[in-house]
């Protein structure tokens, strides 16, 4: 592979030159998605920079293949292990003036036209132009019915900035001052960067070409653990306004019922605890319905096998408390955060202030 800082800072290229930054853990998905950008056809990234997130990984080398037409023009550099938006804004720093810079994740597979599409969409760009997305397929199982998991996937066919596979302007990063690095999960960091970009000016556009994103396999605790997410939400809010959810194209979601269900849980436990036996089981009452309601939602749509009702009946009752605990403390960390208008959606100021970190060679 080609050692980083090999590639001339002040070279000039062609107006629809690209490099490709590919964001990673080191899963297995890695030389998947590279293969397959290797078979796409079309002009080919002038770089393809890895880089490498895993938090611990102890000077040992990114587990990759990398094919062989790809070793000349990949780089891996080290990333801060700070979350996604961290680590793509380590990636396109890191590559010279290409002017496009095409964000994908390590667990996506380019479509076999994929290269002569990009080519297409970068062309017909216009000069306003910040960014095309992609289109995303999720495959999804032709002999049963999606699990939960599946279908909370497959809702990445219809995300409206979903950067799994998406093309942005240098330039147009360079004026925003990239991605949000408040942002640690693979989630909202998206339709922020959009968001924006499209404040400042920019305009973006769908393209034609088409990424495959299989659905990973995952534990009964997923959709749980997702729950994190409540508090970028209220990040998006704080930066954005209230009605960043219609200019993002993005569900409300039930947080309002969680909060709900939440509550009456709360409230009977304390009822109980005060004696007040009556209340307690009216609040109790609403918390079980509110639970049940929750469980069936999930439970309908599905496969409806042994262990989806399972992981549905305990998640169920898991979810409302967790979506509500993330939800406060995404109030209490963010409750100081000025709104994009403060900064004319320029650069956050948390990236502004953070000097640039010097970048390890593997």
């Amino acid at each position: 592979m080609a050692e980083h800082g090999s590639w001339t800072a002040n070279a000039e290229y062609a107006d629809d030159a690209y490099a490709v930054v590919i964001p990673t853990l080191g899963r297995p998905g890695l030389s998947v998605c590279l293969r397959a950008l290797a078979e796409a056809g079309g002009p080919r990234p002038l770089q393809v920079v890895l880089v490498d997130d895993r938090p611990e990984s102890a000077g040992a080398p990114l587990p990759v293949d990398v094919p062989r037409s790809l070793r000349p023009i990949t780089t891996v550099v080290k990333g801060r292990a700070r979350g996604p938006a961290a680590a793509r804004n380590t990636g396109w720093r890191a590559v010279g003036r290409v002017p496009w810079i095409v964000f994908l994740d390590d667990d996506v597979v380019p479509g076999p036209g994929w290269g002569d599409d990009l080519a297409l969409d970068l062309a017909e760009a216009g000069h306003r132009t910040a960014a095309i997305t992609a289109r995303i397929d999720v495959p999804l199982p032709v002999d049963r019915r999606p699990t939960d998991w599946e279908r909370n996937t497959a809702g990445l066919a219809t995300a409206r900035w979903i950067t799994a596979d998406m093309a942005y302007r240098r330039t147009a990063l360079e004026s925003v001052g990239g991605f949000d690095e408040r942002f640690r999960r693979a989630f909202r960091e998206d339709a922020d960067l959009a968001l924006r970009v499209l404040a400042a000016g920019w305009t973006v556009t769908a393209g034609a070409r088409t990424t495959t994103h299989p659905v990973r396999p995952a534990d009964r605790w997923v959709s749980v653990r997702l729950q994190a997410g409540n508090a970028d939400d209220v990040l998006m809010t704080r930066l954005h306004g209230r009605a960043w959810w219609g200019r993002a194209g993005a569900p409300r979601g039930r947080l309002p019922r969680h909060l709900a269900v939440t509550g009456a849980g709360v409230a009977a436990l304390s009822c109980a605890v005060l004696r007040r036996p009556r209340a307690a089981g009216v609040c109790a009452v609403a918390w079980l319905a509110g639970t049940a309601e929750f469980a069936l939602a999930r439970i309908m749509p599905g496969p409806r096998n042994p262990d989806e009702l399972v992981t549905m009946a305990l998640t169920s009752v898991v979810i409302p408390p967790v979506a509500t605990w993330h939800w406060l403390r995404g109030q209490v960390v963010h409750r100081a955060t000025p709104s994009l208008v403060a900064y004319q959606a320029g650069a956050p100021t948390r990236a502004r202030q953070r000097p640039p970190r010097e970048r390890v060679r593997p």
